[in-house]
């Protein structure tokens, strides 16, 4: 038997010992996802033991180094990993943009101090990040944002405003886009980390079409930002005046992540369970929805072969570094079309909104939110854009 299919044997094992049958079980409502934080409470007592044995053993972020507070996995254990838990659909044990998208930033641009102080922290599910990326003015041109930091010597104070600011009433620190140098657009630019608590820092919800409210305004009036929280802990990634570099590092990870919400290997076979589910309800799928129910099956399916291709090359190197663009303007069409056909499915009966039998309408609000993932983290046609102009070499306009 190879180490890897040891290590399959092992992971199993450990997964039927550990994880609770709760725990396996779709997700229903928000609370059923972990954040962490330092307000955190745990939903049950199953999501607590999931999480603290999975802490214990490095597998709320597997792929993190030993140091960091991971599991120290390489590539090919991590896979494993995934794949065993999707095998008994187990949940992930703390949810996190720290993880998804600051702890990759920090890894590659973090000083030591930093990656030994927020890495920890985050992995121990003991802090929860929020992003403060888009402002009013600057959403896909982002690099114009205006959130001014006016350097005071040992600190600076800031002032602008974000917005789409993911749970930001709910997180307690920030990762921050402040502009420091007003005469150089791209060298102008610091990626600040600071307190939510901190004074002069306020945020509102926006609420969305959906009826759900995940977004926020954050508002940022005279906050004092220490440039350093302690010996090699800078309050900054990276140089200051250079934070577009790890913010277009950050925003690959970011795609990644939202990418994923079109579900790959999740939304496959999608055909099948409509068809069930319309047999329950008595209906007869349309024989042109049913062609387009394949379709679908089939494009999903390829895009989670694109997705390990993917992966693959990342870990040998090869990875072109526009792809994120490519998987994010995929997966997120992917997501839309997967409810567009949910809701063609359901008929008129999808549409309901509040009733027990649809659970408060959550077809209709989870396809109303899908609106939104051709937006976030850079808008289809910014995708489209950067991916005819730097994976196929087209000319520009």
């Amino acid at each position: 038997m190879s180490d890897l299919e040891t290590f399959r044997t092992e992971t199993r094992a450990w997964l039927e010992a550990n994880c609770p049958p709760e725990m396996r079980e779709p997700v229903r409502d928000e609370e059923d996802v972990y954040w962490g934080g330092r307000n955190a409470s745990f939903k049950s007592d199953a999501q607590k033991a999931w999480f603290e044995a999975c802490l214990a053993k490095g597998y709320t972020v597997p792929a993190w180094p030993k140091d960091y507070g991971g599991a120290g996995l390489n590539p090919a254990e991590a896979k494993v990993l995934r794949q065993e838990m999707s095998r008994i659909n187990a949940r992930p044990p703390l949810s996190s943009f720290g993880i998804w998208m600051l702890g990759p930033a920090l890894l590659h641009f973090g000083t030591e101090g930093q990656k030994q102080r927020f890495l920890n922290e985050i992995a121990r599910g003991e802090i929860r990040w929020c992003q403060g990326y888009s402002e009013p003015g600057s959403g896909s041109d982002l690099v114009s944002l205006q959130t001014y930091g006016e350097d005071k010597g040992d600190h600076w104070v800031v002032n602008g405003q974000k917005v789409w600011t993911s749970y930001a009433d709910k997180c307690d620190w920030i990762f921050c886009l402040v502009r420091t140098d007003k005469t150089n657009k791209y060298q102008g630019i610091t990626f600040m980390l600071f307190d939510m608590a901190s004074e002069g820092v306020s945020t509102k919800p926006i609420k969305l079409i959906s009826g759900n409210s995940p977004f926020c305004e954050t508002f940022m009036e005279d906050v004092s930002v220490p440039k350093s929280y302690g010996e090699d802990v800078p309050a900054y990634v990276g140089e200051i005046n250079r934070g577009w570099d790890v913010a277009k590092y950050l925003l690959g990870h970011e795609r990644e992540m939202i990418s994923g919400a079109g579900g790959g290997d999740r939304t496959a076979a999608i055909g099948a369970a409509m068809k069930r589910h319309a047999a329950k309800a008595g209906d007869e799928i349309d024989p042109v929805l049913r062609a387009e129910l394949a379709m679908f099956d089939v494009d999903a399916l390829a895009y989670a072969a694109m997705g390990e291709k993917f992966l693959d090359e990342i870990k040998v190197g090869k990875a072109h570094p526009a792809q994120p663009n490519m998987m994010k303007y995929v997966g997120t069409e992917l997501n839309k079309r997967r409810h567009e056909l949910m809701m063609a499915t359901g008929g008129s009966r999808a549409l309901e909104w509040e009733s027990d039998e649809t659970d408060g309408g959550k077809p209709s609000r989870n396809w109303l939110r899908t609106k939104a993932n051709s937006i976030e983290g850079g808008t289809s046609e910014v995708m489209l854009n950067v991916i005819s102009k730097r994976i196929l070499d087209l000319p520009g306009s």
